[in-house]
């Protein structure tokens, strides 16, 4: 069976950049973002961040780039382990603060 997330679907982001080359641009600049060096949070907490950003919002691609970098950059398995799941801590606790809003939004209708 076929799976949906081949990491070799990375290679198509070359048609994206010829499609779009303008916008392609801004969100690599973006994106590069996690990769700095000489910001305030050091690269090896940079990454655990991504990998606990892309653990909520279900990137697999994600997932395999951030957790490569993460391990060259000195994390460990026990660090990536907390920050995936501080991150489903949080996304926990938006569903159920979302809850109480939708209780809210219930009682004023």
């Amino acid at each position: 069976m076929a799976h949906i997330h081949d990491t070799d679907d990375l290679e198509h982001l070359a048609e994206l950049k010829k499609e779009a080359p303008a916008e392609y641009a801004a969100w690599l600049r973006f994106d590069g973002v996690v990769a700095r060096e000489d910001g305030a949070i050091p690269r090896k907490y940079r990454e655990l961040i991504a990998l606990a950003c892309a653990d909520v919002t279900q990137c697999a691609y994600c997932l395999d780039v951030h957790a490569a970098a993460a391990k060259k950059a000195g994390a460990t398995r026990a660090e990536v382990s907390e920050a995936a799941l501080i991150a489903a801590a949080l996304r926990a606790g938006a569903g159920a603060t979302h809850a109480a809003l939708a209780l809210k939004r219930f009682d004023a209708h």
